[in-house]
């Protein structure tokens, strides 16, 4: 009965996931349909009137909401942290069973299964921001992204955003190989640092660490 509770309510927050993700995609379609003005590309011209190429209220309507959901985002991947972490700890007590490895993937639905397989390997961050035109929106990361596997980087040596940093300063104009949980399933992306703007960093992206148990 546990094991089937447990189930659904991953099955649920996976939903919700989900339908998050497909609000934020839908919402920077809005934004590339603007010029591809992103997150921060500037409401005003040279001579600082509003710019009239764009519907600068569109785009203050998606930069708000995607702002929203991405906190809603990090809420939902929090508890289906916590509810993975809980599924496989149920899961570790039966281990002295000779029919543990049974019992363990009867506690997973057939909805959090692809979660169960990546087990070994959980995020590690999560895409909160692309800027237009830089080397991450290049390669195709998308907000929402989570990040698995960062170069070398994965949740079994990963122990801070300083990690991703040392490895972006020492591959300029070299592709680093990334995988990035993204609609249900992994996807790989090649992401190559450089300076593409004089005020911005190698990667043009925000990556949340994934809070750590």
């Amino acid at each position: 009965m546990a094991a089937s509770m447990g189930s659904e309510k991953m099955s649920r927050l996976i939903k919700k996931r989900e339908e998050i993700e497909a609000e934020i995609k839908a919402l920077n379609e809005v934004l590339d349909s603007q010029k591809s003005i992103g997150m921060d590309g500037p409401l005003i011209d040279t001579e600082g009137f509003p710019r009239a190429d764009i519907d600068i209220y569109s785009v203050r309507h998606a930069r708000h909401q995607i702002i929203c959901l991405q906190n809603d985002y990090k809420d939902i991947m929090d508890e289906i942290e916590e509810e993975l972490y809980r599924i496989h700890a149920e899961a570790r007590q039966s281990a002295g069973d000779k029919n543990s490895s049974q019992s363990a993937e009867s506690l997973v639905s057939q909805a959090s299964r692809d979660a169960e397989a990546r087990s070994r390997l959980q995020p590690i961050g999560t895409v909160t921001n692309i800027d237009a035109g830089s080397p991450a929106d290049t390669a195709g990361l998308k907000v929402g992204d989570v990040v698995i596997r960062f170069g070398s980087l994965t949740s079994e040596n990963f122990q801070g955003l300083q990690n991703i940093a040392n490895i972006v300063q020492h591959s300029m104009d070299k592709p680093i190989q990334l995988t990035v949980f993204r609609d249900s399933e992994d996807t790989q992306i090649s992401l190559t640092p450089k300076r593409w703007k004089p005020d911005k960093g190698l990667l043009g992206c925000n990556i949340k660490p994934v809070t750590s148990r």
